[in-house]
């Protein structure tokens, strides 16, 4: 993708973005052999994804319902997308000896997230 002219995102390895002529981006989301792409321009949308269908052998899907285990849903009319991971809210892994040690445990993975997610976000420019 990076020969293509997308930037690999630096907070995580699964992200390829393209800024495009008007401003808006593009967006790649790999991993294994899950694919999703979006925009806010469908054309470019489909431009990429017969650029990668020339290139490899892949099924279009359709819009995207699912992806690694997180459902997408659609508001369209109010303009907002849901991400919903019902199938996973999983307990820690490793154990706390303490009620304190496993707040200290669950602050400390929930700010690293934030922190990842912050960046993530202001890389795709979505901030």
């Amino acid at each position: 993708m990076v020969g293509h002219g997308y930037s690999r995102s630096s907070y995580d390895n699964c992200v390829y973005f393209q800024k495009t002529s008007d401003g808006s981006f593009i967006y790649l989301l790999l991993y294994v052999d899950d694919m999703l792409i979006a925009a806010r321009d469908k054309s470019l949308v489909n431009k990429l994804n017969a650029q990668l269908s020339s290139e490899f052998d892949m099924k279009d899907l359709g819009p995207a319902k699912k992806i690694l285990g997180m459902k997408i849903n659609r508001d369209r009319q109010a303009g907002k997308l849901f991400l919903t991971q019902k199938k996973y809210s999983s307990l820690q892994v490793i154990a706390a000896l303490s009620t304190t040690e496993a707040e200290y445990i669950a602050t400390t993975e929930g700010m690293k997230e934030a922190i990842w997610l912050r960046g993530l976000v202001s890389e795709l420019g979505l901030r």
